[in-house]
């Protein structure tokens, strides 16, 4: 009986720790998409960069899905999507500090 229920709190324990890591993915994933669209409302991003950055957003997001498609995301996984997640915010930075403007 006990071993039982500690086999239910762990099972328990990972399914939370999975879901707080979907949930900081997913939190990035919304802040990189309000970064765009606040860059496409100033003018800081040109119609051709917040494209191609939103190209990439579709990507980490296929990515997402695949990693997730067996129901957990492995160590491995979860850091290649850190490291796209992380170079996508780089470029969003760089794309909206460059000196090309949509407003001249």
């Amino acid at each position: 009986m006990k071993r039982l229920v500690s086999v239910m709190l762990s099972g328990a324990m990972l399914l939370g720790l999975s879901a707080i890591c979907f949930a900081s993915i997913n939190g990035r994933q919304h802040r990189e998409q309000r970064r765009i669209r606040e860059g496409i409302r100033s003018g800081e991003l040109t119609r051709r960069e917040a494209g191609r950055l939103e190209t990439e957003q579709a990507r980490i997001r296929m990515y997402e899905r695949f990693a997730r498609r067996d129901g957990y995301v492995s160590p491995r996984e979860r850091a290649g999507l850190d490291r796209r997640l992380d170079r996508a915010s780089r470029d969003i930075y760089r794309q909206k500090h460059d000196v090309q403007d949509r407003n001249p």
